[in-house]
């Protein structure tokens, strides 16, 4: 109850002094009368008696400012501190200018920066309680996460119950006709409970039924609001009509919500229950679902991991040829989405923090310079009698006041930087990371900037305080404002170029370790020549392609038409293109081999005859594929030299045959080529073993083309996709691109080269502060020993002397902030290990080269102020003290 009534008193002080005032008045002319009283009851006169009374109560106008000081301090004197403050820096505009600057700067890089972190860590996933959702996979074989089948996912959900929902999601294709003729539509087919586990509602319409999931059930899709919105113009009578897909006729049931969005697929246009299963769906051994499901109250993660481990051992047990090895993985579905980007992303928070961290210190580095410059008026006031606690508070107030102007310019920048790195995501990176599209300076990136704000406001208002508090106030007055060294701000000031220099090492170790993985990413063996290669892909509509023999003639003629146009060396077709991904594996069994039931895993392609000629990929052994390995001859199918080397080691592969688990006769192969390995996944990822297989012998109705050019690979696009369409109208195609463009912009070289650009960009503005904050060091401390280098220089001492005495000052301050920079950059490049690519975190040429411009730098930096010293006029310089 005091606090609180002191609190109220202090609330009426600043906003209605003039009561107080009153209340005062009344307070101290109560006790004087009361004191008089007591005078002339003691027989004193009355005049006597008014003029003790006085005496003793003491000077009035004292005593209110003492009460004022006492209860609260006064509006008017935190005005009066404001206006000082602001006149004071509109007296140093210089000063000011670089202060707020850095400080912006600073400001700027971090929250922006938390932005992305916000977005994808902080931020939920836009679903109903989205901390139950997990995703659901399989293990076994070459990666850490496999798909899931269709009947282990049946089984799976049939026996679990630890799941509330379990559905699963693929990915598909449909062919659209629209204006621009017929278009491949990325879609997805789901399970009818995927948007109820989700907990999304259609925002026109309904959604899937549990019917309309079976191979009886009719076609029906729900669109995604942007597909409403480009290719039906929002018409709200959409519910009900059909369009045709594949030639086929579907009803649109619904559309969904505007902020829906599913990251893992990307831009999927129209969603389509399962409904039709196609002929890889009804193996057990094919795996190509991925799992979504909801935790029911009460379990954990781990409690459904280990239900679920249990199923998937009693399904191994039980089909032994197709399940064996198959173990269960459950992660949160944040975790599936966000957990490639999550060490990119706080890496970058830190660099940036570190960047802001060097901003304070050199603010703060100025603000003591300025205290330094100030101890006389300091010293003046105080002996005018302002306390200590007013002059502090003084320079809280020109703290708050920096910080309020760099704050609303950082965040200002901040807005428009986040614009630009996200206009910089290219469009197939934007569709994986649709959480990025509302990126914004929304509450919780305010509150960030607000505890940045309170940081440095803090920071810069313990410092010049500091000085204030621990110095004597009268012998700056009887000095006249003069140090002879100078030596709380060359402890200080100095302290803090160390700090600077340490964190800017690790910085720019941090770039150049990101920079060299970048180079050795873009540089690393691809096992084929990507230039002057153009690819797209073609979609050929299953109601027509019905039969492999057609697709296989439609494929021939293709690269037919194509080789006969000028500017074209070669072109063929296959089912993948090279950099894309591991994946689309195959079971194989060598025969003769001992087999003890381990599935043994390879990555399986279909390529054209001159597919590898044309890609340049290099022969090893045995030849290529002719135009005559077709569905007539015996199957083929070449290896590469991972294969070859894992799983025929000291023996010659060519000639021998593979076959799956259980060598059936139609699975039976010869190999008859090793080629070198082909970079089939992303650029960072190992080789795995590759089988490919003639397109003629195993052809599919959607692949891709891939044209070695005589000319530059951008000119040829239009008169191959009118040559295509030549051919057959119907078909779709989609993703011209060249092979250099998916390099540079696949998602693995994106998030190496933005993070590279990123962190370098922070490392050079950390450079450039470090660098001005030594600067300002050494020059500060030359300025305070004008005197003292005057009188050496009087006395003889030679110029060289005078170089060697303002230089090992600042090398000794370089070594520490260097030494311990390299320790503390060992320590972040070890935490951000994931991210490196084939470099180590102690790679000795990257220390090496960073403490050599950083220590280059400094020395420059340091020896304008040591020129500037050995040049001193010592008559000039005495006669000035």
């Amino acid at each position: 109850m005091q606090i609180f009534m002191l609190f109220l008193r202090k609330l009426r002080i600043l906003v209605g002094r003039g009561k107080f005032d009153r209340e005062l008045d009344e307070e101290m002319s109560f006790h004087r009368e009361q004191a008089q009283q007591k005078l002339l009851s003691d027989s004193m006169p009355a005049e006597a008696a008014l003029h003790a009374a006085r005496r003793q109560f003491g000077n009035e106008t004292r005593l209110k400012e003492r009460s004022h000081e006492i209860v609260g301090f006064r509006l008017e004197s935190v005005w009066q501190d404001f206006r000082f403050a602001v006149r004071q820096l509109c007296k140093n505009p210089g000063f000011a200018c670089v202060a707020i600057l850095m400080l912006a700067i600073g400001i700027c890089a971090c929250v922006s920066i938390f932005a992305f972190v916000d977005a994808t860590l902080i931020k939920p996933l836009p679903y109903k309680d989205p901390s139950r959702l997990v995703g659901l996979y399989e293990y076994g074989g070459l990666g850490p996460r496999a798909n899931l089948s269709y009947y282990d996912y049946v089984d799976w959900k049939k026996q679990q119950s630890v799941l509330s929902s379990f559905d699963v999601w693929t990915g598909a294709s449909f062919l659209m006709r629209t204006p621009e003729g017929v278009l491949p539509i990325m879609a997805s087919r789901v399970s009818a409970g995927f948007f109820k586990t989700l907990g999304i509602q259609p925002i026109l319409g309904r959604d899937f039924q549990t019917s309309e999931d079976s191979p009886q059930g009719p076609h029906v899709v729900l669109l995604t609001y942007a597909t409403w919105q480009s290719r039906f113009g929002r018409r709200h009578d959409i519910v009900g009509q059909t369009i045709t897909l594949d030639n086929n006729s579907y009803t649109v049931i619904g559309v969904l919500p505007r902020e829906f969005h599913f990251a893992p697929r990307g831009a999927s246009e129209l969603w389509a229950p399962l409904h039709d299963l196609n002929g890889c769906e009804k193996e057990r051994a094919c795996h190509d679902l991925n799992g979504v499901g909801r935790l029911k109250a009460g379990v954990s993660i781990p409690a459904a991991l280990t239900e679920l481990e249990s199923i998937a051992t009693r399904l191994e047990k039980q089909y032994p040829d197709s399940n064996r090895g198959r173990k269960a993985v459950v992660i949160s579905l944040t975790e599936s989405i966000v957990g490639d980007i999550r060490p990119i992303v706080l890496t970058l928070l830190c660099s940036a923090g570190l960047l802001l961290l060097i901003a304070c210190v050199n603010v703060s580095s100025l603000l003591l310079v300025r205290s330094e410059s100030r101890r006389r008026e300091m010293a003046v006031r105080g002996a005018l009698g302002a306390s200590r606690a007013r002059l502090i508070r003084q320079f809280v107030t020109e703290g708050l006041v920096l910080v309020s102007v760099g704050i609303a310019l950082g965040l200002i920048a901040a807005s428009g930087l986040m614009k630009l790195l996200i206009r910089l995501l290219p469009n197939d990176m934007m569709a994986q990371m649709p959480f990025f599209q509302e990126l914004s300076l929304n509450l919780r990136v305010l509150f960030f900037a607000g505890i940045v704000a309170l940081f440095a406001a803090v920071l810069f208002s313990v410092m010049p305080s500091l000085r204030t508090s621990v110095t004597n106030l009268r012998l700056d007055l009887s000095e006249g404002g003069r140090s002879a060294a100078g030596l709380i701000w060359r402890r200080l000031g100095s302290n803090l170029v160390v700090v600077e220099l340490m964190i800017t090492t690790v910085l720019l170790c941090g770039a150049g370790l990101l920079g060299k993985s970048f180079y050795r990413l873009l540089h690393v063996e691809l096992g084929f020549a990507p230039d002057h290669l153009a690819t797209l892909e073609v979609a050929a509509p299953e109601s027509i392609y019905d039969k492999d023999e057609k697709l296989a003639d439609l494929s021939r003629e293709i690269v037919r038409r194509i080789d006969g146009l000028p500017g074209i060396r070669s072109a063929d077709v296959s089912s993948l293109l090279p950099i894309s991904f591991n994946g689309n594996t195959t079971w194989f069994r060598v025969l003769g081999h001992a087999y003890d039931g381990e599935h043994q895993q390879a990555n399986e392609r279909t390529v054209g005859a001159a597919f590898f000629t044309t890609i340049k990929a290099k022969l090893l052994r045995g030849r290529f594929f002719t135009d005559a390995d077709d569905k007539s001859k015996p199957d083929v199918i070449i290896i590469n030299k991972t294969m070859a080397t894992q799983y025929f080691p000291g023996e010659d592969p060519i000639g021998k045959k593979i076959g799956d688990p259980t060598l059936s006769p139609k699975s039976i192969k010869e190999i008859v080529g090793v080629v070198d390995d082909i970079r089939e996944g992303s650029l960072d990822s190992d080789f795995w073993p590759a089988i490919y297989e003639p397109f003629n012998q195993s052809p599919r109705d959607y692949f891709s083309v891939t044209v070695r050019t005589l000319q530059a690979e951008q000119s040829v696009f239009p008169v191959l996709v009118s040559t295509i369409r030549a051919i057959d109208p119907n078909l779709g195609i989609r993703e011209e691109a060249t092979m250099m463009q998916r390099i540079h912009d696949s998602s693995t070289a994106y998030l190496h080269r933005s993070s590279a650009w990123l962190v370098g960009g922070f490392a050079a503005l950390a450079l450039l502060l470090s660098v001005v904050g030594l600067y300002g060091v050494i020059a500060y401390s030359v300025s305070r020993r004008t005197r003292e280098i005057g009188v050496r220089i009087a006395l003889g001492a030679q110029r060289r002397s005078v170089y060697h005495l303002i230089l090992k000052e600042a090398t000794w301050l370089v070594g520490l902030g260097i030494v311990a920079g390299l320790a503390g950059s060992l320590a972040m490049t070890t935490l951000m290990g994931k991210l490196l690519f084939g470099v180590h975190a102690w790679d000795l040429p990257t220390l090496a080269a960073v403490a050599l411009l950083l220590g280059i730098s400094a020395m420059l930096a340091s020896y304008i102020p040591a020129r500037r010293a050995a040049s001193v006029n010592p008559v000039e310089a005495l006669r000035a003290e």
